[in-house]
């Protein structure tokens, strides 16, 4: 291996620090350690084993840290006098390191363990710092060995101690405190410590990154599930891909498996697929792989054994394979502890781990996953798991509960009521009918008609090819069995397979009226008899609709159809109004449906209402959902949106024995909407998206209104400053949601870049930009392309991307000179231009192009002024052009100040430049400093005189240009100008009347005046 020369190690150190964590950069550091040692400069081998230290230890490799550690103890012995007192204190602090190290490497004896333990006591007494460290170290080995007397005494103790430049950052210790309280049971306790961490007031390197993890079961066994949910999709975000929290890691794989997000928990997996082979470090190991082996079980209890799952060393593993592998491996980790320990506390954590049952039978995230594959076999939910609060049970009532009676009589009675009412629960009563009548000993043969029954309905409604075959031979059954009335309802579904299956009119026309006739020769005693005719009839006008707007499609003819529609509709109800509510419901429903198709949104208003009240009335509360989520999308179209909410809200009510999860979806898609337009309810347009979500992932809808619930959900989370969630949402589906149309492609991706930008992420906020900006690209509009530029080009700005950012403001200047419109926007193009030019280097050149750059902005303002005078954007903008034209030059001369100053420091004679510039930024002479000054406060004193003009709302900008006018003027020796404007500015602010002047003017300026009249 060739020898590093210093310089090299130097650089070589200097990028390994900026390397990702992890076993590049292990590899690296520990060469350039090596490489250290071999050149004899022990400064130089300090520094190497300081960063290897420090790379160990954000990495899966942690222990390693017990070696380097020990040299550089080694080299403080042989001579403390040359570690700096920097040098020094950071070897301290790295004794915390390593006493953790040793406590979670099982391979080092508890006598060494406890020896280092001693010695860290040691040389902290001596050196003067606080035993809290030390306790907390204690504590935790106490703890992992089973001594709970001296863990709760070292516990204790660690509280007393003071806290010293030696203690850890109040955030990780609140964790560890926290974590205390929570393995004693006390979860309440623990989330009231971990508070300022989990609101964010107190924060570090890994906090709340691991906390937020930390806290997710906690807050479950409390019922918080709304707190955990949120936890997981800010601390997962925090997590992901980082190797130094892989236990972290794992802990949100187990919250998934332990909340029904099985699907979830397998791509968070997925996603840390190279990181599940052997680490290094066994504790972490034993951490993160615990938390797999929960989901791993869950999944094979729900007979997904032979799923697949991710590789281990190299090789495909199935759910099972995978649980067999990782479950013998962390057990002799565990053991391993447990011969060190002497205990079986280690083991008995993972076991009792490993076989957590579920803490909720479903907690919808919000996040999209992929729904696992369908298997015969599953588990049982335990009775004491809760369902999720936020999943509204869509559980029938009355005659028709969610839950099947024992008796099997008691259920086929059961569901022949929920069938009589048309009750949503109808189904799933007979499916558990005809689940448990073959196990009877005697079968009426009329049960098994209606099982039949049943079958042929469901095959009609799937459209299976056999549904006519299965119709007539359930019609066969019942004409058989004496009952005609339900052979009359068989007769009626089979005109509308017929209808459905597009056969020839003529056919169709005599099934119905075939059905009508059969209706109609029911025995007039039959109670049943009116109810069939009236069925027979609106079925009728339903069904020769269809075959009428099939026949042509003529627009004028379609409005033809609607008028002769509309007109049986009301024929209908007439005749069966205060008689058949529930069908006069249906009736006005469709009325209010043609009324709509045929333009004209306020007929149809009254008319679903109506529905609705009619299906109330009648008591099948199910049948006014749709009618209610009609009225209450057209109410809002006409710009009636407390109507609307009241409607939407009422469908919500009546929909909690709807049993169809696309109609819950529905319901709460559209109170979520109309929450969202108020404007101030973000957080229950959140819970109703939320669920919305959850009903169309069930009902298989993901990709379509699931992904539309999705986006309103992030929408909402963004309403109420949740950008991390809304981020991992909006990504979730952001596939879905770009297949929807390129309006709403844009629409999306510039809404995740802003959240991108909120968070901080300036990179990815750009790339979304400018994919949206891509987009856009071929629309007539150039208006949509040249704000995602400038967006674009702004993130990049703020990323460092000088370059990139200077190509995407030009493409923005150029799209908003296109439009001719823009002036504002031009206007802020040219001024980043102006500053953009700066940021390497402020020399004459880049001054010169600045000062072009931004007489350009005043060009275009000028310009659009003479069309708008008054205009009062206009002019604040062109004030603001000034006041930034006086910024460059005081930036221009600050720089010449700081360079001829650390020329004046150089023996060299070679000076500085400063900003990176050349020397033409400083060879600026007396004379032309002086003009600049002069220049900088007559451009102040104009953009004052322009916000001057505008009035009170001004002043903040107006006090800013006189402050810096004034100071310029006092550095020129003439602080009495400066004081002048002041006084003029208090006089005036005197003046105004006092609901007009903020509380910080006339403190802030007579302060500024007695600050530059100090000296005189």
């Amino acid at each position: 291996m060739t020898t590093l020369t210093r310089e090299e190690i130097v650089r070589g150190l200097a990028e390994n620090r900026e390397t990702p964590n992890g076993a590049v950069r292990n590899a690296h550091a520990e060469a350039l350690a090596g490489a250290a040692e071999t050149s004899g400069d022990r400064a130089l081998f300090r520094e190497a084993l300081d960063n290897l230290i420090n790379s160990y230890l954000y990495s899966a490799e942690s222990p390693k840290i017990l070696v380097p550690f020990a040299r550089l103890l080694q080299e403080y012995d042989k001579d403390p006098g040359a570690f700096s007192e920097w040098e020094a204190h950071a070897l301290f602090w790295q004794f915390k390191w390593v006493a953790t190290a040793i406590s979670d490497s099982p391979g080092i004896p508890l006598e060494s363990a406890t020896g280092w333990l001693d010695e860290m006591e040691r040389r902290y007494r001596i050196a003067g710092y606080s035993e809290r460290p030390v306790r907390e170290a204690e504590m935790w080995l106490a703890d992992a060995i089973g001594e709970d007397e001296r863990a709760e005494g070292a516990f204790r103790r660690w509280l007393a101690a003071d806290r010293d430049s030696m203690s850890d950052c109040r955030a990780c210790e609140l964790n560890g405190q926290g974590q205390y309280s929570a393995l004693h049971g006390n979860d309440a306790e623990a989330l009231e410590i971990w508070r300022p961490v989990l609101d964010g007031d107190l924060t570090c390197a890994e906090e709340p990154h691991r906390l937020l993890a930390t806290s997710l079961l906690p807050l479950l066994r409390l019922g918080r599930a709304d707190e955990a949910r949120s936890h997981h999709l800010r601390g997962y975000r925090m997590a992901r891909g980082n190797e130094s929290l892989l236990p972290s890691v794992g802990k949100h794989i187990e919250f998934c498996a332990l909340t029904g997000n099985e699907p979830r928990g397998l791509e968070i997996l997925a996603e840390h697929a190279a990181h599940v082979a052997p680490l290094a470090n066994l504790d972490d190991r034993l951490a993160f792989h615990g938390g797999i082996l929960v989901l791993l079980r869950r999944l094979k209890e729900l007979g997904h054994g032979r799923t697949p799952a991710v590789p281990y060393e190299g090789s495909p593993r199935t759910v099972a394979e995978l649980y067999e592998v990782l479950y013998a491996g962390c057990l002799d980790i565990a053991r391993q502890f447990d011969a060190r320990n002497g205990t079986t506390r280690v083991s008995d954590r993972f076991l009792a781990r490993v076989g957590r049952q579920p803490l909720m039978h479903e907690l919808p995230l919000g996040v999209r996953s992929a729904a696992l594959p369908r298997t015969t076999a599953s588990a049982p939910v335990p009775a004491s798991v809760p369902a999720s609060a936020a999943v509204p049970a869509a559980a029938a009532a009355g005659s028709g509960p969610a839950s099947a009676p024992d008796g099997f009589p008691e259920l086929v009675e059961r569901a022949r009521r929920a069938r009589g009412l048309s009750h949503p629960a109808a189904d799933a009563l007979w499916a558990e009918v005809a689940v448990r009548v073959d196990a009877q000993p005697e079968v009426d043969p009329l049960v098994r008609a209606d099982v039949a029954d049943q079958r042929a309905l469901a095959a009609a409604r799937s459209g299976a090819p056999d549904a006519a075959q299965l119709l007539s031979a359930v019609r066969d059954d019942y004409r058989a069995l004496g009952l005609p009335e339900r052979a009359a309802v068989a007769e009626l579904r089979l005109a509308g397979v017929a209808a459905q299956s597009e056969a020839a009119p003529a056919e169709v026309r005599a099934l119905v009226h075939a059905a009508l006739r059969a209706a109609e020769a029911l025995d007039a005693a039959e109670p049943l008899r009116a109810r069939r005719i009236a069925l027979a009839e609106l079925s009728a006008i339903r069904i020769e609709s269809y075959l009428r707007s099939v026949k042509t499609a003529d627009a004028e003819d379609h409005h033809g159809h609607h008028g002769v529609l509309a007109a049986e509709l009301t024929e209908f109800v007439a005749a069966h109004e205060g008689v058949l509510a529930d069908l006069v419901a249906e009736a006005e429903e469709m009325l209010g449906r043609v009324a709509l198709a045929q333009g004209d949104p306020e007929r149809a208003v009254p008319l679903l209402a109506a529905s609705a009240e009619r299906a109330i009335a009648a008591g099948r509360p199910w049948q006014s959902v749709d009618p209610l989520v009609l009225r209450a999308g057209v109410l809002l179209s006409l710009d009636r949106p407390e109507e609307a909410e009241a409607a939407a809200r009422s469908a919500l009510e009546h929909a909690a024995e709807v049993t169809d999860a696309e109609a819950q979806g529905v319901v709460r898609l559209t109170l979520a909407d109309i929450l969202l337009r108020r404007g101030d309810a973000a957080a229950e347009t959140a819970e109703h998206a939320l669920a919305s979500a959850h009903w169309f992932d069930r009902a298989g809808l993901t990709a379509d209104s699931g992904a539309q619930a999705r986006l309103l959900l992030a929408r909402a989370y963004a309403g109420n400053g949740r950008n991390a969630e809304a981020v991992e949402v909006l990504q979730s589906a952001l596939a879905d949601l770009l297949e929807h149309g390129d309006q709403q492609a844009v629409f999306v991706r510039e809404f995740l870049g802003d959240l991108l930008r909120r968070l901080n992420e300036p990179r990815p906020a750009a790339e979304q930009y400018l994919l949206a900006a891509e987009i856009a690209k071929g629309w007539e509009d150039p208006r949509p392309q040249a704000g995602l530029a400038q967006s674009a080009a702004d993130t990049l700005s703020d990323a460092g991307l000088a370059v990139e950012a200077v190509a995407a403001y030009e493409r923005a200047l150029e799209l908003h000179r296109m439009t001719g419109d823009a002036p504002v926007a031009e206007v802020r193009v040219l001024r980043s231009l102006a500053w953009l030019g700066l940021r390497e280097e402020v020399t004459a050149a880049t001054v010169t192009g600045a000062r072009k750059r931004m007489a350009e902005a005043a060009g275009v303002l000028e310009a659009a002024l003479t069309t708008a005078p008054e205009a009062p954007g206009l002019r604040s903008e062109l004030a603001q052009t000034w006041h930034q034209l006086a910024q460059v030059l005081d930036r221009y001369v600050s720089a010449n100040e700081q360079s001829d100053e650390e020329e004046d420091g150089d023996s060299t004679g070679a000076g500085s430049v400063a900003d990176g510039g050349s020397e033409s930024a400083t060879r600026l002479d007396g004379a032309e400093v002086d003009a600049l000054r002069l220049e900088e406060i007559e451009l102040w004193d104009r953009a004052a005189r322009g916000y001057a003009e505008l009035g009170p709302d001004y002043l903040r900008d107006r006090f800013q240009c006189l402050n810096n006018a004034a100071w310029t003027e006092q550095e020129r020796g003439d602080a009495q100008a400066g004081a002048a404007r002041v006084s003029v500015l208090i006089d005036e602010v005197r003046a105004l009347p006092e609901d007009d002047v903020p509380d910080w003017v006339l403190p802030s300026a007579e302060r500024l005046l007695a600050q530059l009249t100090e000296g005189e």
